[in-house]
């Protein structure tokens, strides 16, 4: 029997999926309600189950960051009042969107077009997070607020000022902050372009740094330049191919 988690803020909209679903394919399981984004991950990670339904905007997690740590791992039929958001998601691999108020009709075409792809690998919306704007992008678009990146079981909200730098390391970023680093599976050009460059300058091929966290500028030898923290004790290389953005220095 597949299950599917309903993701959405408002108790009555969720409730009206819930029902509409029990009507349009009785053998799905409905295995959770979450009423926040937080809430929907724990439950993803506790239940797995085939399917999410996911509001675009919710508190905590808003439905692209939680495309983004589900990956391929389940089928996504977003929910949202703006529809460009929906369409664009649509067209990058989510299997269908509805938009408020829900309308009956519209919810049992998405399951016909479930069933038809429940036994297939879903679509891998990881990318989605850095393709499209988000509700917890800053109001004047010079990059994020913050970073939510997994702990365990749990979730971690980095604000944007925390962070110290970015460095890829394999498959991963660390996220490093003045207490402790955290890891991303999001490649290192994706997260650049979302932060604020003019704060965010990327200084090695695999290191972004917050410049607002350098204490000093050292020159080696050759000329080789690297960076002092102000909260971390660890210097960072500057490639020579980033050394201009110190002229001024």
């Amino acid at each position: 029997m597949p299950q599917a988690l309903i993701a959405e803020d408002e108790p009555l909209l969720a409730a009206e999926i819930a029902e509409e679903l029990a009507r349009a394919w009785p053998e799905l399981k409905v295995c959770e309600v979450a009423h926040d984004g937080h809430a929907a991950w724990r439950a993803f990670e506790q239940h797995i189950p085939e399917i999410v339904f996911a509001d675009v905007q919710m508190p905590g997690l808003d439905g692209l960051e939680l495309a983004r740590l589900v990956g391929d791992r389940a089928h996504l039929v977003f929910v949202t009042a703006f529809n460009h958001f929906a369409v664009q998601a649509f067209e990058a691999g989510a299997v269908d969107y509805l938009v408020k108020p829900l309308d009956a009709a519209r919810l049992a075409l998405a399951v016909q077009r479930l069933k038809r792809r429940i036994g297939e690998r879903p679509a891998d919306l990881s990318g989605l997070w850095s393709r499209l704007p988000q509700p917890g992008s800053g109001a004047s678009g010079r990059g994020l607020r913050w970073l939510t990146v997994p702990q365990g079981r749990d979730l971690r909200l980095i604000t944007a000022d925390e962070i110290c730098y970015l460095k890829a390391d394999h498959k991963y970023v660390a996220v490093v902050t003045a207490d402790g680093e955290a890891l991303l599976s999001t490649p290192l050009k994706e997260l650049h372009a979302r932060l604020d460059p003019e704060i965010f300058w990327q200084v090695h091929r695999g290191t972004v740094v917050n410049i607002q966290a350098v204490r000093s500028i050292h020159r080696g030898l050759a000329g080789r330049l690297s960076l002092s923290l102000r909260e971390r004790p660890e210097t960072l290389p500057v490639g020579p191919g980033y050394a201009h953005l110190f002229r001024q220095w």
